[in-house]
């Protein structure tokens, strides 16, 4: 897969990760960009996030964005914003960039120091590798994912959006360690791309979650350098998330253990935010995340998750279905339970709700809970 037309990537082994894996990378744009950002909620934000917030409301354009993985650079001090700083001013002097010209991504172990002299070493290397390929850089901002994650969507006049992220634990968005990165040649208009994106993130990634934990370093950005000219605004933005959409159900599906994707699809809420959030504590659930893992269609679970959620409902107007089969509607329904069981087996796992309640729908994307996810988390760091 290529970036869209002027932007290049570099990535190398810079020595951030014990692995020797490559850690450091960059994207960089041959022109000025026009962009969105949403950072996390967190309150112990990392600096990068932090950062990247104040470039923001700045509205200054960009041109490019560097990530090292391995150390997330979170409580670090006055320190940790230094390094920040440092990591982003090093790169807009090696590629010739006004300042603030370049964000900032950390990912990895929080509570660690940057290594700088690797980082600075590293990032005077980066000018020497630059191409148009994704996969390099897909890969270096990988932590505990097993795989890459890219997507792309062109449009009717030529331009083309290409996106990338990461993450597979500590994942519950609120806008995981996640970040997600989508990159254009269109021409868009910065203020209506801004006025957009919370919506998008809203409904893509905001309704992702692998474990209940929120990261200190959750990102999602937009850039577009107009390389391509201008575009139709709408078309952009139904392809801009339809982008983000499936980066969302990548990382669901990659969640640390994991070995299915759950898909709860909410409708008849009270309104739309509703409805993401019955849908969201569907997915983030143990006990319906665990009957998933065990072909279980124990749909009491969904019953429970959606009753806590907050969200408005008419039982007995309230309908269920697994895997495309009816298991409640108001009461409960005869079923095949060991059909269903059987069904339940397939790579994606997808809970039908009906709140009853409204005309509103939304969707939120999870995984199964299995062992493994406590064997990856007990042995982190050690």
């Amino acid at each position: 897969m290529k970036f869209p037309q002027g932007f290049r990537s570099a990535a190398l082994a810079a020595g951030i990760k014990p692995s020797g894996k490559t850690d450091l990378s960059c994207v960089v744009s041959d022109r000025p960009c026009s962009w969105a950002f949403a950072g996390t909620r967190s309150t112990t934000a990392a600096a990068c996030v932090t950062r990247n917030r104040e470039v923001y409301a700045s509205t200054r354009p960009v041109r490019a964005i560097v990530v090292n993985a391995g150390n997330a650079n979170a409580a670090t001090g006055r320190q940790g914003a230094r390094d920040n700083r440092d990591m982003a001013e090093a790169a807009e002097s090696v590629f010739e960039l006004p300042r603030d010209a370049a964000l900032t991504a950390s990912t990895g172990i929080i509570g660690h120091l940057l290594p700088m002299d690797r980082v600075l070493s590293g990032l005077e290397h980066l000018p020497d590798d630059l191409s148009d390929d994704v996969g390099a850089f897909a890969t270096a901002i990988m932590t505990t994912d097993t795989r890459p994650k890219t997507a792309t969507a062109t449009l009717s006049s030529g331009a083309q959006i290409v996106g990338t992220a990461k993450g597979s634990g500590m994942i519950h968005p609120d806008m995981a360690t996640m970040f997600a990165f989508a990159f254009s040649d269109a021409q868009v208009d910065q203020a209506a791309l801004r006025e957009a994106f919370p919506g998008i993130v809203s409904r893509t990634f905001n309704a992702v979650t692998v474990d209940g934990d929120t990261s200190t370093n959750d990102m999602a950005v937009a850039i577009c350098n107009g390389a391509a000219g201008e575009v139709d605004l709408a078309e952009f933005l139904t392809a801009l998330e339809t982008v983000m959409r499936d980066l969302a159900r990548q990382i669901a599906a990659d969640g640390e253990g994991a070995t299915k994707l759950l898909t709860v699809q909410v409708s008849g809420a009270a309104s739309e935010q509703e409805a993401l959030t019955a849908a969201r504590t569907c997915c983030v659930s143990p006990l319906l995340k665990s009957a998933v893992h065990g072909n279980d269609p124990n749909w009491g679970r969904v019953i429970m998750a959606v009753g806590r959620s907050g969200a408005a409902v008419n039982v007995e107007a309230m309908t269920v279905s697994v895997q495309g089969v009816p298991v409640f509607a108001g009461k409960p329904l005869d079923y095949d339970a060991r059909a269903v069981s059987e069904s339940m087996k397939a790579e994606e796992v997808v809970f039908e709700v009906n709140l009853g309640a409204g005309e509103a729908h939304g969707e939120a994307w999870g995984c199964d809970l299995s062992g493994d996810y406590v064997v990856i988390n007990a042995e982190y760091t050690t």
